[in-house]
Formats: C-alpha cells, sequence, structure tokens
C-alpha cells in the first residue's frame, strides 16, 4: 500500500487544476478585503474553506460551481492574478508536482476593466514567479465559459500567447444544454494554427457530449470523460464490452482528465468505489489523474492517489503508469516532455522503489 508520504515524493504531473478553484482560503480572505468584495459568508479561512467544500459537494454540477463566484470576485486585478497564480504554482510544488497545466477562463476577470491580454499576462507572471526555484513547470490552459459567446475571442488570445506559456484551449461551465459544437468556430481556428485543444466533455451530460467533442471539434483530451463508461456493457460471462466510441477512445489512446473527488461532489460518479477511473485503468484507456479545483473539493494530487490507493490498491508501478500517461499527454513539446520522462520521472520512481 502507498503511504501519503510516498505518493508526496515521487514525481506527479496534473493536467486538469482550475486557477480559480484553488485559492489558498486565507488568500482568498486577505484579497476580499483588499479589492473591496463583501460577499463572503465568513471571513475565518478554516470555516470559509469548510463551507465552499460543504457547498460543493451537493452532486450536481451547477450547485458545485457556485462556490466560484468568491474566488471570481478576487480575482479582478493584476496584483491579485499574479499573488493566486504565484501560489498555485508553490503549492503544486510543494506536492511534489514538476509539469502543471492550470486552467482559467479569462473573461471571468474583466469585471474591473482588465483586458483579456492583461489577464493572461498577470496569470502567466505569477506561474513564473511560483516556479522559480522549486523544480515545477506550470503552462496555462486558456478557457472559455461555455455559456457565453466569447469562444472565438478566447481562442484567438490563447494562439496570440502560445509563445509565452499557453499551451492549449478549453471550454468550461454547465455542460447540459450547452454543447461543444456550440462554439464549433473556435475549435476551428484553434485547429487551424496547429494548436491544443482539451474539453469538459462526459462529466455532467453523457455519450453525446464526449462524441461530440471527439469527433466535431477536435478534442485531443477530454476534461472529466467519466460518462465514457455508459458505451461499456456487460458481456454474458462479466467481461466488459466496449461500444464503437468507448473503443475508439481507447485505441487513440484519448487521455481521459479524471478528477475522482470533484466527480464524486458533481454527482458524476456516486462514491469513488464506484467510480469508473479503476475500471478504466485495468480496461487500459489513458486515464490521468487530476484535482479539478482543490479549494471546493479540500484535495490535492497527492491526497487524491491516496484515496485511490486505498480504494483500489494502487501500487508504486499504478503511480507511475498513471503519471506517465499524464505527461504523455501533456500539451508541451515532444522533447520537453521526453526529457522530463527520462530525466526526473523514470529515476525518481526507480529511487522510490530502491528505498521501499
Amino acid at each position: 500500500m502507498l503511504t501519503i508520504d510516498t505518493i508526496r515524493r515521487a514525481p506527479k504531473v496534473l493536467l486538469h487544476d482550475h486557477l480559480d478553484g484553488g485559492l489558498r482560503p486565507a488568500s482568498l480572505v486577505e484579497l476580499a478585503r483588499e479589492v473591496g468584495y463583501h460577499g463572503l459568508p465568513t471571513h475565518d479561512p478554516g470555516e470559509l474553506a469548510a463551507l465552499i467544500q460543504r457547498g460543493a459537494n451537493r452532486k450536481s454540477l451547477e450547485l458545485y460551481l457556485q462556490g466560484f463566484a468568491h474566488t471570481v470576485a478576487v480575482m479582478q486585478t493584476r496584483e491579485a492574478l499574479v499573488r493566486v497564480a504565484a501560489e498555485c504554482a508553490e503549492d503544486l510544488a510543494a506536492d511534489g508536482i514538476i509539469y502543471a497545466e492550470v486552467r482559467h477562463a479569462p473573461e471571468l476577470s474583466t469585471e474591473r476593466g482588465l483586458s483579456l491580454d492583461a489577464v493572461v499576462e498577470a496569470i502567466l507572471e505569477g506561474f513564473r514567479r511560483g516556479s522559480e526555484g522549486h523544480g515545477i513547470t506550470v503552462r496555462f490552459i486558456a478557457t472559455a465559459m461555455r455559456t457565453a459567446a466569447r469562444s472565438l475571442e478566447i481562442a484567438e488570445l490563447a494562439v496570440r500567447h502560445r509563445d509565452e506559456g499557453v499551451v492549449g484551449f478549453d471550454i468550461a461551465g454547465a455542460e447540459a444544454g450547452f454543447p461543444p459544437t456550440r462554439h464549433l468556430d473556435a475549435f476551428q481556428y484553434i485547429q487551424r494554427e496547429n494548436f491544443h485543444i482539451t474539453i469538459h466533455a462526459g462529466e455532467s451530460f453523457g455519450l453525446p457530449s464526449i462524441w461530440e467533442a471527439l469527433q466535431w471539434c477536435g478534442a485531443e483530451r477530454l476534461g472529466h470523460g467519466v460518462r465514457i463508461v455508459d458505451d461499456i456493457a456487460t458481456g454474458p460471462e462479466g467481461q466488459p464490452v466496449l461500444g464503437r466510441l468507448a473503443a475508439y477512445v481507447r485505441d487513440r489512446r484519448v487521455p481521459l482528465e479524471m478528477c475522482p473527488s470533484s466527480n464524486v461532489h458533481t454527482g458524476a460518479a456516486r462514491s469513488i468505489a464506484e467510480h469508473p477511473i479503476e475500471l478504466l485503468r485495468r480496461l487500459r484507456f489513458r486515464v490521468t489523474v487530476n484535482t479539478d479545483n482543490r479549494l471546493m473539493s479540500g484535495v490535492s494530487l497527492s491526497s487524491e492517489f491516496a484515496l485511490l490507493a486505498e480504494t483500489f490498491g494502487l501500487d508504486l508501478d499504478d503511480l507511475e503508469w498513471l503519471t506517465l500517461n499524464a505527461m504523455k499527454s501533456a500539451f508541451c513539446h515532444f522533447d520537453e516532455r521526453l526529457a522530463l520522462i527520462n530525466s526526473a520521472i523514470k529515476p525518481a520512481y526507480a529511487r522510490l522503489r530502491y528505498a521501499l
């Protein structure tokens, strides 16, 4: 059985983490005072974190998203964005993460006059500050809100900053009623620019969302993707039988950005024990483990791995396999991926095995 100490020491890779879902509670309280936001239910950091996490765990994606009203409200100035991004990088590094792709919707941080470009520049500056000397690389995924109509503008923004640390484009927000094809022009633009696409799909809505994301919008990775299990049946002898979409996802090695605790909190999975990640892992889908929203779900990447180890008996080999899956699926250039695999990930796991 993996211990939390071993998991923290192991190099890890994070592909699905929302900047506005991972603020330090104390920073949220301080920033609310600084920007004059009066909507916090309490100014005690511990109580605030508990309230936000209790509010997120209501088995509904729409209810889960309500907690972002507080975090987004304080992320409206350059100084706040730099601070939040720097602290994010520091917190991820402290958890043993060596490479991360963190996402945010820049359109949510323009209420006080910041331009979209200024938002991205502040976040990238924060990542640079927080990463320095901590042995971590943090890249940015520019996200458009699927409930709004600015996706092409955000796609162009992402491409504009691709040489400064932006590595991809995403859409997020309430899934039901807002299919990815509503933003087809944005995805086609990204494809024409030889850039990268990940799409929130198959979380609160099922197989049609996944199919559209892949076959119409060109998704290279699926954000969550838990509902792909709806296309896996049980055969007469109890064996899993993959439908055509599930087989396509596995055969094409489409990465699944799975976020177990968040999926339970939003109702996408009934419990960790019933989460499809174990079935998908055993069937050798390209599974990756992620945090989604560290504040809302009260998790770290290490705690997610520890929970999976306790529930499903994962060992160090499994942890390495999942980490390699994530690194192979990252949107950074191939040579960077290969260097991290060969110089950081594999040697570190070899040392951990020797120590055990």
